[in-house]
Parts: C-alpha cells; structure tokens; sequence
C-alpha cells in the first residue's frame, strides 16, 4: 500500500499541470498523453456538470522499477573547521548588519520625532506670541476708546457747566432787571 502512494505521488508530479489542462481542453491530445505512463493507466469517467474526471489506476511495481524508484541521498561531503569558522563569521556578519541596519533606522525614528517635537514646540510658541500680540492690540485699542470716551464726557460735561453758567448768568441778569 505504502509504494502505490509513494508511486502514485512521483507519477503525479511527473504528470505537469499544464499537460492535465491540455488534457481537460483537446480531448484528442488527451489519449496520447494517457498512453505515455508505464506503471499508470488514467480513465477518463463520463463527464459530468462540473467538469472532466479521470480515474488513476496504479500497476503493480516490477522488481526492475524498484531499483528506479530507490534514490540514494548524495553524499556528503566533509566540512572542515575553516568552512564552519566562514559561515560562522558571515553569520555574524550578517547579524551584525542587521543589528546596525535596525540602530539607524530607530536613529532616524527618533531624529524625525525630536523634529516633529520642535516644529511642534516652535508653532505653539509662534501661536502663543501671535495670541499675546494680538491681545495687546486688543488692549491697546480698548484703552484708546476709553480715553476717547472719557475725552468726549468731559467735553460734554464742560459744555454742561459752561450752559449752566450761562442760564445762572440770565437769570441773575433778568433778576436785576426785574427788580
């Protein structure tokens, strides 16, 4: 059972997408592609609504494809001490890159925070002086139109005086001539 699906996988990666898709599209290419497999025989089954299906039926294995399917890991070869010290170092290297790739970029983090905090600063003080001008002015023109104000009271009020000076004049005048 185990070497049918160990067959069954390396003959499905052999069969390429691409192929299968041309098999689905050009029925005719379809029977030759079918035909070109050993120890495989693909079916198409009646097709149905949602589209084409092919049953895989797996031959039994051969002693002569065993030896075939048996694949032996390449050897390995012998690292010697100066080989680890170079990876070693070129890890190290790495880390150490990355390491200081990683220090700028908080540098610049922080560079770009200290300006935003500094054009920050500079624009509340550019808003306070602003503010405190214009409440000077405000409070400049405020004592302008008190004075003027006061001005104009004691215009009216020497007017008063002067008018009041002058009925007391009449009076005393009609007075003495009345009498």
């Amino acid at each position: 059972m185990a070497k049918t699906a160990i067959a069954y996988k390396e003959k499905m990666k052999e069969i390429s997408v691409l192929s299968l898709i041309c098999s689905c599209l050009y029925p005719e290419t379809r029977k030759n592609i079918m035909g070109d497999f050993e120890d495989m025989d693909i079916k198409p089954i009646n097709k149905r609504a949602s589209g084409q299906a092919f049953e895989v039926i797996l031959k039994p294995s051969s002693p002569v494809s065993d030896v075939a399917h048996c694949i032996t890991s390449p050897p390995k070869r012998d690292i010697s001490l100066e080989d680890i010290q170079k990876k070693l170092e070129a890890a190290e290297d790495r880390r150490r890159s990355q390491e200081a790739q990683v220090l700028r970029t908080l540098a610049e983090k922080r560079e770009h925070e200290r300006d935003v905090l500094l054009k920050a600063m500079e624009e509340n003080s550019n808003f306070s002086r602003m503010a405190e001008e214009k409440l000077q002015l405000k409070m400049e023109q405020i004592e302008e139109n008190r004075l003027a104000y006061l001005a104009a009271l004691m215009d009216r009020l020497q007017e008063r005086e002067k008018h009041a000076q002058e009925v007391r004049r009449n009076k005393e005048l009609r007075e003495e001539v009345t009498a």
